[in-house]
């Protein structure tokens, strides 16, 4: 018995869809077809692959979920032979799923993402802003092609590139008086109210720091977002330590922010792009080499304040 591309895509399209009668529907044929190219698939492999809910339509097994990433990679294939022929290598079509370490990626990952979906639109684009946790774990679910994370508390199980070393550095107000020096010692920050990412991995690393320098734990704040600590401090209600730099010097407030290197020997931040390195799709392999490409030229190096 083989597996036919058509029983693939059935398949494929009613685990997207959670529901046999919402693929049939979208792929125009009887759902008796579709429930058919289950039967079959499940009758090769002797596996169970879905679980059907009268009520509920149907739920993939782990051993269904294994193989929907499988077929998906064969079909973005063939449909690339098929469709482009001479042009195979430029074929970029599908989607692409991608996982970000929500305090990081917003600062370039529009940049690489540009005109990848191309004029004709053959490629969807789905982002989703994640802690580092959520991030590699959703990538070992299969929720995700890549994900863009912090390497420094990587699971052993997810291969990855490390795309920068992000040293950290002192952010304040236009108006601050650190603000006129070209860089600082963490001991200079001692006295200041500092604005803490309350973010997994973020809020332990910055913590750690200022413990080191004996700074008064009453005198932080916490916010959870890069965005609410920017914009606390360009109003003036203290300073903060980053790592990553936004293409802008300005808060969502509308103040203006100067980020001043730290002179200490600091750990640096890592940042990681974990992908499939054994078997990519294409359009993964594409991306993962515009990341690379982003970082090994200026572009990339807008976003590093070093000492």
């Amino acid at each position: 018995m083989t597996v036919s591309i058509q029983s693939m895509r059935y398949f494929t399209t009613a685990l997207a869809h959670g529901s046999i009668s919402g693929a049939a529907e979208e792929l125009n044929v009887a759902a008796s077809a579709v429930s058919a190219a289950i039967d079959r698939i499940e009758a090769h492999f002797q596996l169970t692959l879905v679980n059907r809910f009268r009520s509920r339509g149907i739920i993939a097994t782990a051993s269904g979920r294994f193989l929907e990433r499988k077929f998906n990679h064969l079909i973005d294939e063939f449909e690339a032979v098929m469709t482009m022929g001479s042009d195979l290598q430029g074929a970029l079509m599908g989607e692409l799923r991608i996982g970000y370490y929500a305090p990081v990626a917003p600062a370039f990952l529009p940049d690489i993402l540009k005109d990848l979906a191309g004029a004709d639109g053959q490629v969807t684009l789905h982002l989703e802003e994640c802690d580092n946790d959520r991030a590699q774990e959703g990538f070992l679910a299969g929720d995700f092609d890549a994900i863009l994370f912090v390497s420094d508390a990587a699971l052993p199980q997810i291969a990855f590139d490390v795309l920068v070393e992000a040293p950290a550095y002192c952010l304040t107000a236009q108006d601050h008086p650190l603000a006129k020096q070209a860089s600082v010692h963490l001991k200079d920050l001692t006295e200041e109210t500092m604005i803490v990412l309350n973010r997994p991995i973020a809020v332990d690393y910055y913590q750690q720091m200022f413990r080191t320098v004996g700074h008064n734990s009453a005198k932080i704040a916490y916010a959870n977002s890069t965005e609410m600590v920017r914009s606390l401090v360009g109003a003036g209600h203290g300073c903060a330590v980053l790592n990553m730099l936004p293409a802008t010097d300005v808060s969502y407030a509308g103040d203006r922010l100067v980020a001043i290197p730290i002179r200490d020997a600091l750990p640096s931040l890592t940042l990681a792009l974990g992908y499939d390195k054994t078997n990519p799709r294409r359009l993964v392999r594409h991306f993962v080499a515009r990341c690379l490409s982003y970082f090994d030229e200026a572009a990339g190096h807008r976003h590093i304040i070093r000492s």
